[in-house]
């Protein structure tokens, strides 16, 4: 009998799983579908190249045909081990702009939501290695923040290219300002990889009272009336149950895809979708799995007249070979590079009141997620649309519980959405056509200098654009009861059950979801312990 029981060892569920098993009268379950994080693969930051053709660490999902992008279905990669998608994602340390969380307590009804609470749970949590302690950063958390050991020079370059673009260089994309361009911090430590698991669940794993399992797939929660008393899991092919103690709680944390569809599985959502599935119905909850909102994202690529890059050709054998050395005996070098080393956030027009664009910039080729290599020397920068207006949804393709769910992103449906993509792609071409950069161009190789009308460049979006992993929203936190959790994330309708991750985000952060969704499971932690009051 659990007092909590935590499904997903994800960013926000390792979190979660330290400060609840701190008391050591409460006792705590960690469910991971993966196993545990030990491939060297996921501790090297250079591995991220190789995970996400990894069926076994991620869930390597698809998403329905998209109408706007000529009915291509996009590959979805999502963090299946320990750690979740904090081991296998760029390790870019990015909390969003401030009005993101002005808007989140505004929904939430409760200052508990606000930039100021915020601000608070993330100086809790960081150990920023160059910028804290200060009035943005902390030194004594759990999460090692770092710069990189290693960077490349064309990402130096690309960042020198700003006061050609009327852009600020900036150090710190958390602090006073966004906007810019500069080298991102990451999540690393001494040159290694510091998931969620590294930061939050190897101090606490061992403790007596919190039992981690792995490869255990939930499939169910067990429900009495409306209160769930525990869940159902598959482990090696066997079913299981684990049960609550009077009073314990269910704690979703499997991220914007997998919370929804566990709900729905366990008959909560809306009816007409779960009679389709012959679901029994718990709790009527029409949105459940609604509101998913995603950051699509598009290249650019160059071929480069040098061998800066980090390339695949036979020339960089020897490079490569010094950087193991490096890595091994110094955790220095290429290695250690979690390949998206620069980027910034822009407007796409002037008349924005703040950044809607983010670039990564990537020494490197980088095609199809990395799942196809493009031989030779080249970079890429990556661009989104930070705040898209399309809205999509999570659902049910089966009522088998080991079936993947249905993802409907309706990417661009909104048709803002593609004037913003258009505009960020002429700002991105301005960056590399500047002298910091454009010094390193043989040619531009995607989408290639042919493409240049509005009208082509949106021809190419809707070709090759891509996910860049953000998706959010899907069990909406909000004070109408609309919503599918309240401000103290507890799900509607229903007891012993709240989800804790980034499925309750109200709006999509302009920025990167992993350091914001661990923020959540801080706070949800808090509430929990009766820490602060909602």
């Amino acid at each position: 009998m659990y007092d909590y029981i935590i499904v997903g060892a994800g960013s926000a569920g390792c979190v979660l799983a330290n400060r609840l098993s701190a008391d050591p009268a409460k006792r705590v379950a960690l469910l991971e579908a993966g196993p545990k994080d030990k491939n060297p693969f996921i501790h090297m930051p250079i591995g991220i190249a190789l995970l996400s053709n990894s069926k076994k660490l991620n869930w390597a999902l698809e998403t329905e045909s998209q109408e706007h992008l000529n009915g291509r279905r996009l590959f979805w990669p999502r963090g299946k081990t320990l750690g979740g998608s904090s081991s296998i994602n760029a390790m870019v340390y990015i909390r969003g702009h401030k009005a993101d969380y002005d808007l989140w307590g505004k929904a939430a009804g409760s200052d508990l939501w606000g930039w100021d609470r915020a601000l608070t749970l993330f100086r809790r949590q960081e150990d920023n290695e160059r910028l804290g302690p200060d009035s943005y950063h902390g030194k004594d958390g759990e999460l090692s923040v770092s710069d990189l050991k290693s960077v490349n020079m064309l990402s130096r370059n690309f960042v020198r290219a700003a006061p050609h673009v009327d852009l600020p260089m900036n150090s710190d994309f958390n602090g006073e300002m966004q906007e810019g361009l500069g080298l991102y911090q990451v999540t690393q430590k001494d040159g290694r990889r510091w998931s969620s698991a590294q930061a939050f669940l190897r101090v606490s794993e061992n403790r007596p009272n919190l039992d981690v399992l792995t490869d255990a797939r939930v499939t169910r929660v067990v429900m009495d009336d409306n209160r769930a008393v525990g869940v159902t899991l598959n482990q090696g092919g066997e079913y299981h149950q684990l049960r609550l103690s009077n009073g314990g709680e269910v704690i979703l944390s499997g991220g914007a895809v997998n919370s929804p569809q566990l709900l729905m599985l366990s008959g909560i959502g809306d009816r007409e979708e779960l009679r389709k599935h012959g679901i029994p119905l718990v709790h009527h909850l029409p949105e459940v799995g609604k509101n998913l909102t995603d950051h699509l994202d598009i290249t650019l690529m160059h071929s480069a007249n040098s061998r800066l890059p980090i390339g695949v050709a036979p020339s960089f054998l020897l490079r490569g070979a010094s950087a193991l050395f490096a890595y091994f005996f110094a955790r220095r070098g290429i290695l250690t590079s979690n390949v998206a080393e620069s980027g910034g956030f822009v407007k796409s027009e002037p008349s924005r009141e703040r950044p809607n664009v983010q670039f990564h910039f990537l020494p490197t080729y980088l095609k199809d997620h990395g799942r196809k290599v493009m031989a030779g020397y080249g970079y890429t920068l990556h661009i989104c649309d930070l705040l898209p207006k399309s809205r999509g949804f999570i659902g049910l393709k089966s009522p088998d519980p080991l079936s993947d769910p249905l993802i409907q992103p309706n990417y661009l449906s909104d048709p803002e959405d593609i004037k913003t993509m258009i505009s960020a792609v002429k700002f991105g071409r301005r960056i590399l056509g500047a002298p910091a950069m454009a010094l390193h161009s043989k040619r531009e190789v995607m989408p290639g200098n042919s493409v240049s009308s509005d009208s082509q460049i949106a021809d190419y979006i809707r070709e090759h654009a891509e996910t860049i992993y953000h998706p959010v929203g899907t069990c909406r936190m909000g004070a109408d009861l609309d919503s599918v959790v309240g401000p103290e994330l507890k799900v509607r309708g229903v007891e012993g059950l709240r989800v804790v991750d980034a499925s309750i985000m109200p709006s999509l952060v302009a920025g990167n979801t992993n350091a914001p969704t661990m923020m959540i499971a801080e706070n949800a932690a808090d509430i929990l312990l009766g820490n602060v009051k909602v």
